[in-house]
């Protein structure tokens, strides 16, 4: 997936949410909506070519079939407002102008287009009053269904719609009996249409929270939840590409659990799977600050962190609170050589990346840190110094 990538906890808490609970987090409902935008973009524009071909349909009804003409009311209404309405909504579904001006564009569009149609109930003859009342029954069914509204805009759309029929009704423009049956019909349409409206939605976002849950599933490692191997390797070559596009450094940073067999031997791997997990957490949260940092699981005992637009201080910042975030948990190692308790050992570098020079350049870096702090006494960071870029290493390999 591109973009920013939703934690596991925020996907628990999705799926935890009640029943009538639509609304992701503010992360995920962000990552939804825009995995869904060209999907619903070309079923809305279906959709209007719907409607605009209902509106010049219904005008040739009204105009040959019926047996007396609309009232210059009807007219004025249907291509003064509703054909406008429709032909701006046709060019706001473009690629261009989808994303940014069609929902609120036809948040307030929808209700005066509801509008219109029930004012040309209430203008028609008596005769037709049921007729042209039928129209209010199909507008509500495609607010809810058609326009990619969202349940609750339809709702609302509806609400306004409904509304003015019964002010219209109360005012004498329509006949009371007629009006009260046409009002509990109206009203009946909109508790179906409503509804299935809320089941619809709330099982596309069923359908992706599953099948957003099972593709981060693939890529987390079962012991720790943090990324997985592969998950680790594909993303940071994602995000080395990016950072060579927009020119910002990359900082990797290696953590080592300090004598972890010996932990492994002493109290068990129970135990060890135990003190890993809990140091991921650690590594976690102390590392990952901004939204395309990653941590993930490097193999054994080893996890990365993955900088995005790092400074040197912030990647050596980061490498000094792992240290003493994993030293302030105090688990028991008797085994260990170093100390009493758990620690790690952590390395860190920080380059400008370019085209042409493999991010290998970059973890080796690190890694070298990595072994720095280990041959220093363990329980320790250490930051590659950031002597040029790795253009530079280019160079000086080409000569």
């Amino acid at each position: 997936m591109n973009g920013p990538f939703v934690d596991t906890v925020v996907l628990r808490d999705a799926a935890r949410r009640g029943p009538w609970q639509l609304a992701f987090p503010a992360e995920l409902e962000a990552e939804y909506q825009s995995s869904t935008s060209e999907a619903r973009r070309q079923w809305v524009r279906l959709s209007v070519f719907v409607a605009l071909s209902t509106v010049l349909g219904f005008a040739v009804i009204d105009h040959w079939v019926l047996a007396r003409p609309p009232s210059p009311i009807a007219d004025s209404i249907r291509f003064g407002l509703q054909l406008p309405v429709v032909l701006i909504a046709l060019g706001l579904t473009t690629r261009r102008f989808f994303a940014r001006f069609y929902l609120p564009a036809i948040t307030l569009a929808a209700p005066l287009f509801g509008i219109g149609t029930v004012v040309m109930a209430a203008s028609a003859p008596p005769d037709q009053t049921a007729l042209i009342t039928l129209r209010i029954l199909l507008a509500a069914f495609y607010f809810y269904f058609m326009l990619g509204l969202g349940w609750r805009r339809a709702l609302g759309v509806n609400a306004v719609m409904l509304a003015a029929y019964a002010g219209a009704a109360l005012a004498g423009y329509i006949e009371p009996r007629a009006a009260a049956y046409s009002l509990f019909v109206l009203l009946c349409a909109n508790l179906i249409g409503g509804a299935g409206a809320y089941a619809l939605e709330r099982a596309n976002r069923a359908a992706f929270l599953e099948k957003r849950r099972l593709a981060e599933s693939a890529t987390r490692d079962g012991l720790t939840g943090l990324l997985n191997r592969a998950a680790v390797d594909e993303r940071m070559d994602a995000l080395y590409e990016q950072a060579v596009r927009e020119r910002v450094p990359l900082g990797v940073v290696l953590v080592d659990i300090d004598h972890f067999k010996a932990f492994n031997d002493r109290y068990g791997h129970p135990a060890g799977d135990q003190c890993l997990r809990v140091v991921a957490s650690t590594v976690r949260h102390a590392a990952r600050r901004r939204p395309l940092d990653l941590v993930g699981r490097y193999g054994g005992e080893e996890l990365v962190a993955v900088l995005y637009g790092a400074t040197h201080e912030h990647a050596e910042t980061v490498a000094r609170e792992i240290v003493v975030a994993v030293a302030r948990l105090q688990m028991p190692h008797a085994a260990s050589p170093t100390c009493t308790h758990v620690t790690a050992s952590v390395g860190a570098a920080v380059d400008m990346p370019a085209d042409g020079v493999p991010l290998a350049r970059l973890v080796e870096r690190a890694d070298g840190a990595l072994y720095a702090a280990k041959s220093a006494g363990r329980n320790r960071h250490a930051v590659a110094a950031s002597v040029t870029p790795l253009a530079a290493a280019r160079a000086r390999s080409a000569s």
